[in-house]
């Protein structure tokens, strides 16, 4: 009886043993890690992420290893010699193989997704840009990751990527509960907005409250068991480097002349302009017969005027279209009124912050700052600010007064609605912008269904706790026939 009451003890231990939770006895997960290039119109981006290897499906958990900026402008610009797309690239892949462990790099899924620039290329030539691609691929399969393709986003789709990421890393969709052991909705979720300005277009993405104006306009997303309506539109034509082009050309058709005064530039700045420059791009319509033929050029020299800049830049909005609908924003585009809190980054986060406004300033308070920016000479700007960009220097006061136009007269935002607009670049650690969501979507890491808190055991402890038990009653037997 001693011997069968050890056994039984050293069963019970062994079945205590194979109840511990596989999260108290499991070594650290291991680490993932994704890459993503940004190819937008003005330059290129790469943003290297990293996560645990348990949590795929957990929001919150993915975190920003690294951001390079590749040097030189966006690949479209390498449509006459596409193998230097490829090339400029290398740099920033050499830098992210430096940051991932060697012997992960071969499962690293590998992203390039190209916006604007691409798509007006695309436009006007669309050899040249599988060329382009297809070089920008060739130099990702030179490097030990896992390609997974080159592709040209659409407008909508850049949209509804970055609202996905702004509400991911914001803890919008779901969120761990420590006390209940789960992942939960937050109560009341406050689902964010995405306003997002780049060189060649800009894109409006928020859940309207009640439907979408149109169904060609609404997105459905089931993210985590939960439906999402989204409205998202794309502006092509409408970021800030193709609008000052369009603004340019409207200035020199409207005063004919080899020297045209710029009312959005500093006084005593001075810009060349071929003509034939703003013939080849597709948003300045260079079939226009009031644009002269050959590559003469026009010296753009500014008077630093802000209410003539603002008045200037509000002239190329197709307003008109809309008529009297209040639900209308651009080229007679419906859209409903953007009543959620919105977090504007990019360019708009850029501009902004030049201006050195503090946040929840009032938008009186912006136009008196704008207006100030304007009024300084070109020399002042360029002695104040040394280290800046000097060809993005002169275009601030242009680009903030577009800001202005696009947000209050495109976008519909007034004197209250405002002060829900929040300019900023990073949240949660990782850069605001497409990437992350198009990653989180590509590897499905933000899951349709709701993700549930699963819990183990180790299958060694469950088969040594039946092993003792099978011993147990087979000595236990023994004992009793002896």
């Amino acid at each position: 009886s001693a011997i069968i009451g050890a056994l039984v003890a050293l069963s019970i231990i062994a079945l205590v043993l194979s109840l511990v939770r596989v999260e108290d006895v499991m070594l650290p997960p291991t680490v993932k890690y994704g890459m993503v290039f940004d190819a937008g119109s003005s330059h290129t981006s790469l943003f290297v992420y990293q996560w645990d290897s348990d949590k795929e499906n957990d929001t919150g958990v993915v975190s920003q290893t690294l951001s390079c900026d590749v040097q030189g402008q966006g690949i479209s610009s390498y449509a006459n010699n596409p193998p230097e797309a490829g090339n400029s690239l290398r740099e920033c892949l050499d830098k992210a193989l430096q940051v991932i462990p060697a012997e992960k790099q071969r499962d690293v899924p590998a992203y390039l997704g190209a916006t604007a620039g691409m798509r007006l290329l695309r436009e006007q030539n669309s050899s040249a840009t599988e060329q382009v691609l297809a070089e920008v691929a060739k130099t990702m399969q030179e490097y030990p990751v896992a390609f997974k393709g080159a592709h040209i986003l659409t407008g909508e789709e850049e949209g509804a990527y970055g609202w996905i990421t702004i509400n991911y890393l914001l803890d919008s969709f779901t969120k761990y509960s420590p006390k209940a052991h789960t992942w939960l909705r937050p109560e009341a979720a406050n689902i964010f907005g995405a306003l997002d300005l780049g060189g060649a277009s800009t894109q409006i993405t928020f859940m309207p409250e009640g439907s979408v104006l149109s169904q060609n306009e609404a997105s459905e997303l089931t993210l985590y068991g939960y439906s999402y309506k989204i409205y998202a539109h794309s502006y092509l034509c409408y970021g800030q480097d193709e609008m000052l082009k369009r603004l340019a050309k409207e200035l020199i058709v409207s005063f004919p002349s080899t020297r045209v005064h710029h009312p959005c530039y500093p006084k005593g700045y001075k810009e060349p302009v071929s003509l034939s420059s703003l013939r080849a791009s597709p948003c300045t319509d260079g079939s226009d017969p009031r644009l002269a033929r050959g590559d003469s050029a026009v010296t753009l020299e500014g008077r630093g005027n802000a209410s003539a800049c603002l008045a200037a830049l509000r002239s190329l909005g197709n307003f008109s279209a809309c008529g009297q609908s209040q639900g209308c924003a651009l080229d007679g585009v419906p859209q409903p009124p953007p009543r959620a809190q919105f977090i504007a980054f990019s360019a708009f986060y850029y501009n902004f912050k030049f201006l050195n406004l503090t946040e929840g300033q009032p938008l009186a308070a912006v136009r008196e700052a704008i207006e100030g920016l304007c009024s300084r000479s070109w020399e002042d700007l360029s002695s104040s600010y040394p280290t800046e960009n000097p060809k993005r220097l002169p275009k601030y006061c242009a680009n903030a007064n577009y800001i202005l136009t696009l947000l209050l007269d495109a976008y519909k935002f007034n004197e209250t609605s405002w002060n829900n607009i929040c300019f900023q670049m990073k949240a949660g650690g990782a850069d605001v912008g497409w990437t992350l969501g198009y990653m989180l979507n590509l590897t499905n890491m933000v899951p349709a269904e709701a993700p549930a808190r699963l819990k183990g055991h180790r299958s060694s402890l469950w088969a040594a706790a039946i092993a003792f038990i099978i011993l147990t009653l087979v000595l236990g037997l023994a004992a009793l026939l002896l």
